[in-house]
């Protein structure tokens, strides 16, 4: 009779023998100062998936297809989240149609749709999640004070294109 292998039911243990191994396999998708937060959220990943692990793979396998496709889908959603406001036009600091005229909203949309990547992964997290410089920089992989600059040019193609609405360019 084959012998079965044992569940991981006791996340505490599992967290201790495994985190220094899932902490390595995450480095290698995001920077250390993000990594340890993406850690946390495979293992609450596990904690609700633990009915997923097959007796016939070792629970060092299954954290590893859990941990890369939990970085996997976070790089990809991340990406997603920017690519569908470029195509539709949703500028993070856009203000509810109700509270503005269409004129200002035609405006904001357009001017998010010029962006370049970086001016979008920034804007969106400074304007729409609400992080601060530090934090943008860790996600987007900068220092805070090329944040804080990319932000101050952001404001400033924004007031330039206001100002020249026919020939602003970005």
């Amino acid at each position: 009779m084959a012998s079965r292998r044992a569940q991981p039911t006791d996340v505490g243990k599992l967290y201790a023998d495994h985190a220094s191994r899932v902490f390595r396999w995450v480095l290698r998708f995001y920077p250390r100062a993000e990594a340890e937060e993406v850690v946390h959220e495979v293992f609450v990943k596990a904690l609700e998936r633990i009915e997923s692990f097959r007796e016939d793979a070792s629970v060092t396998t299954w954290l590893y297809r859990l941990t890369t496709n939990h970085c996997l889908n976070r790089l990809r959603n991340a990406n997603r989240r920017a690519e569908l406001w470029r195509e539709h036009g949703q500028a993070p600091w856009t203000v509810p149609c109700g509270l503005a005229d269409q004129d200002t909203v035609t405006f904001l949309r357009q001017f998010w749709r010029r962006l370049d990547d970086e001016h979008v992964a920034i804007g969106l997290h400074y304007f729409v999640d609400g992080m601060s410089h530090a934090e943008v920089a860790r996600v987007v992989g900068c220092s805070p004070r090329t944040v804080g600059n990319r932000i101050a040019r952001l404001r400033a193609l924004a007031r330039d294109a206001a100002d020249h609405p026919e020939g602003a360019s970005l």
